[in-house]
């Protein structure tokens, strides 16, 4: 799983989640769907280790794989660099 950094205007290029990727290499991604019905509520979040790619064939399949999917980014594809995260386990609920 790969998170890259476009290139929407930002005070500096080494932003804070970079910092912190490179003090502690654990990580959670969480996505959740809110809904007025609760019963139709419900989140997923992986767990992991993340490292910083900056160059070479790693960043280069995360921003093909960014181009071939939202067709937007290709007229300012991002430079990176990339967070490349190996997923170690999964959650989820309802039922995880």
């Amino acid at each position: 799983m790969w998170l890259v950094v476009d290139e929407k205007p930002k005070r500096r290029r080494d932003l804070q989640r970079l910092v912190n990727v490179r003090a502690e290499p654990r990580v959670s991604l969480l996505v959740d769907h809110y809904d007025e019905d609760w019963g139709r509520l419900w989140w997923v979040r992986a767990d992991g280790r993340a490292r910083i790619a900056g160059e070479g064939p790693e960043l280069e399949r995360a921003l093909a794989l960014l181009l071939d999917r939202y067709l937007q980014e290709r007229e300012r594809p991002p430079q990176g660099p990339t967070i490349a995260v190996e997923v170690e386990r999964w959650r989820w609920w309802p039922g995880g």
